[in-house]
């Protein structure tokens, strides 16, 4: 077993043992946040002819050249087509026809005069502006072109995916299956939410947080509870895992006499890999892979640490079984708002809010980095990172800041 390997390097590691899961098709309704194992082409041009994009009436523009206020031109409206309908008849010179939103533009007409700048008398319709060619009208082929790549694989689906896969009337779609994920948690301390916690028990909140960490990449999470400190219940618990493509367990994975979790993991046919990554928050982690597939994640009891090597290297390996091209956390640089200080030895991922200032981002800690400490992670909006060998960096410092969660709090502008 390999040992205090670089973030980077349990990174690669973790990466090269990670299997893409195979493809399955699903329902449209049930793809939401799972990711295509194919491109998708449209079969057809969308809109499949040129239509309108107001309701009013269709025009050629040639006959309202000279129309204004004064001069108002009024052309007799011959027809009316409706969505989803068609035309009677292609438009003459000097007519007009009354149109509706997505309608087809009929053949002749090659513009579309909203409805609210006209007046109509009886079967006559009046025009007191000019109208440019092609104005308010959708041309064929304007969102799709038939035979065009529309999504391709890798591609997450999300509300506007699955709209788009609705529209070309795919009602079932191949994607890359949803990681099963069994959650664990170990220790005597440790209760359920509901549970006692009088004396030094406390609840048992990574699990929590994982289950929901899961949920919101799109995996399938299976909690199984709390194990107690002995090495049956470790074993009932790994052995109700085994099936799961993933095992995340913030039992804690240790190398000392006291550890149990190991023992059991080689006795059910998993090999533990590496333990110890040169980082802070999140030293004592630990990764391994059973013979039989699957791969298992031994993270920190600390909440902060869980939280931090989950997202350093279970979501990126979850992200790749799920088929997913772009695994890693979004960055940006900005400048540090404060002098800060370590040892060398470690990287240190620093809990940090972003502010905009002018063209630029200033990031500031959320003040005490400890390992326990919960809140830091509801108030940041970033994980500054903080070099290996570094030990000072002044402030006005450009700095690489890891953007969690993928979105910005109300009132903040996103990254130029």
């Amino acid at each position: 077993m390999k040992r205090d390997l670089s973030v980077k390097e349990a990174s690669d590691w973790i990466q090269g043992a990670t299997p893409r899961l195979a493809a399955e098709t699903v329902n449209l309704f049930d793809g939401l946040g799972q990711i295509l194992a194919e491109g998708v082409v449209s079969p057809r041009d969308l809109p499949p002819s040129d239509c309108s994009a107001m309701d009013g009436f269709a025009v050629r523009a040639s006959n309202l050249a000279g129309a204004d206020s004064e001069q108002p031109v009024g052309l007799p409206v011959v027809f009316e087509v409706a969505a989803g309908g068609s035309a009677a008849r292609p438009l003459a010179d000097g007519e007009s026809a009354r149109i509706f939103t997505g309608a087809p533009v009929p053949a002749g007409a090659d513009a579309v005069v909203r409805q609210e700048d006209t007046r109509s008398e009886g079967d006559t319709v009046w025009f007191s502006a000019p109208v440019v060619d092609g104005e308010h009208v959708r041309d064929a082929g304007e969102d799709m072109r038939a035979g065009e790549e529309v999504l391709s694989a890798g591609t997450r689906l999300g509300a506007a995916e699955i709209g788009v896969l609705a529209s070309l009337g795919r009602s079932m779609v191949s994607v890359h299956r949803r990681p099963r994920v069994a959650i664990l948690s170990g220790g005597d301390e440790l209760v359920e939410v509901d549970g006692d916690v009088t004396g030094d028990r406390i609840v048992s909140s990574n699990s929590y947080s994982l289950v929901a960490r899961c949920r919101e990449l799109g995996a399938e999470p299976i909690y199984l509870g709390i194990s107690k400190d002995d090495p049956q219940s470790v074993e009932s618990q790994f052995r109700a895992a085994l099936g799961a493509d993933c095992i995340v367990s913030s039992a804690g994975v240790s190398v000392g006499d006291h550890d149990h979790v190991r023992p059991v993991l080689q006795k059910l046919g998993c090999e533990l890999e590496f333990w110890g990554v040169k980082m802070k928050p999140g030293y004592p982690f630990a990764f391994g892979r059973f013979t039989a597939g699957g791969v298992v994640f031994g993270l920190p009891g600390n909440p902060v640490s869980a939280f931090v090597t989950f997202e350093e290297f279970v979501r990126p390996s979850l992200l790749k079984m799920m088929g997913a091209e772009q695994c890693f956390m979004p960055t940006l640089r900005a400048r540090l708002g404060e002098p800060l200080t370590k040892k060398a030895g470690r990287l240190h991922f620093v809990r940090v809010r972003l502010v905009r200032d002018g063209q630029e981002w200033i990031a500031t800690t959320t003040g005490n980095q400890s390992s326990g400490v919960m809140r830091s992670l509801v108030e940041a909006d970033g994980l500054m990172i903080f070099p290996l060998e570094e030990e000072a960096l002044q402030e006005g410092a450009s700095v690489e800041v890891q953007v969690l969660r993928g979105h910005w709090f109300e009132g903040r502008q996103p990254p130029p």
